[in-house]
């Protein structure tokens, strides 16, 4: 491996670098900006299992109702949780809260990695990225975009997760001390549009003459990924409880599967396998249908039902207008059971 290798890279991102609304341009100094270990920091929680297109206006409606970390700091936690609605992976949030108030607690973001770590929610990944993004340190980024391209670079042969160790080894090798944040998003962006899970584009690669897998002629084939196991099936059911063109809605514990979350009422569907429970109020239930949905872990068949109602079911709850039910922050799961609910009126 050449020592030029950070350097044709960054020649390459100063000409392909993607224009993204939590970026810098390519080769200029880290802003003297309080509000920007915020933005970097918040997309990088945002990016973590999710796409850029998906992000992008998740960042905008967050940026401009919390503009800074000390607003986010003092919001709401239903806010919060009703904002990120549809984006997943909803633990991030929580932490996303937690760390602000943090932040907040400390009177701004810490510069290095080390101390990075020390927030809740934040891994190495993300501390690392923080650092290098948004505070111009030298620090080792490894997301799975990353991963790849080292694993193809140095023809890594030894299967994930086990060669996280070397790849983390020669990442550090070919990091620069100098333009440290350019470095880390070239290379996701490297690993993004270029050196692609399947069809890598070689052609088009800066590092092209360096990469040991290339010269291998599979470079496909790395990283080496242990066999996907069967996600199992899971049903449950929801209940979507009227009364006076209102839904009964429940905020869901704040630790589990979609914790905190406005949502349906339902029958504990991520307890058990077979979604056997019970109403949460008597009265006679009609079958709406059935919406399906896939967790990380899980396949999800969720039957919807419909019930009348007189009166506000036991516990802690609110009736929120059936025409608003959009406004309500559902998670997407709950989204699909309110809109077949809807259509079935």
């Amino acid at each position: 491996m050449t020592a030029s290798a950070s350097d044709k890279l960054l020649d390459w991102y100063d000409k392909h670098a993607r224009e993204l609304p939590w970026r810098n341009p390519p080769g200029e100094p880290v802003p003297n900006d309080p509000a920007w270990p915020y933005r970097v920091w918040l997309s990088e929680v945002m990016l973590q299992q999710t796409t850029v297109a998906a992000v992008k206006p998740y960042f905008a409606k967050f940026t401009r109702v919390w503009p800074s970390v000390f607003d986010l700091a003092v919001a709401s936690d239903d806010d919060v949780m009703a904002a990120w609605a549809g984006l997943g992976y909803y633990s991030r949030a929580r932490n996303l809260v937690k760390c602000a108030r943090e932040v907040a607690r400390r009177g701004g973001f810490p510069q290095t990695e080390a101390e990075l770590r020390e927030l809740p929610g934040l891994g190495a990944y993300t501390a690392a990225a923080i650092a290098a993004i948004a505070f111009g340190e030298r620090a080792v980024v490894v997301d799975a975009n990353v991963e790849r391209v080292v694993a193809r670079l140095f023809a890594i042969e030894e299967p994930l997760p086990g060669a996280r160790k070397a790849i983390r080894q020669h990442a550090d090798e070919i990091t620069p001390k100098r333009r440290a944040g350019d470095f880390a998003q070239a290379m996701m962006d490297l690993g993004s549009q270029v050196c692609t899970t399947k069809a890598p584009r070689c052609l088009l690669c800066p590092l092209s003459e360096e990469c040991e897998g290339r010269k291998a002629g599979e470079p496909e084939r790395l990283p080496i990924k242990p066999q996907k196991k069967a996600k199992p099936e899971r049903r449950g059911t929801a209940f979507w409880i009227e009364r006076d063109a209102q839904v009964w809605l429940v905020t869901r514990p704040g630790t589990g599967m979609l914790g905190g979350m406005r949502a349906l009422p339902d029958d504990g569907w991520s307890a058990r396998e077979d979604g056997s429970g019970e109403a949460p109020i008597a009265g006679e239930a009609e079958q709406l249908g059935a919406v399906r949905h896939t967790f990380t872990h899980a396949h999800l068949t969720l039957s919807v039902m419909g019930i009348k109602a007189t009166t506000a079911p036991p516990g802690d709850g609110e009736w929120w207008p059936t025409g608003e039910i959009e406004e309500a922050g559902l998670p997407t799961l709950f989204v699909k059971a309110a809109r077949l609910a809807l259509a079935s009126n």
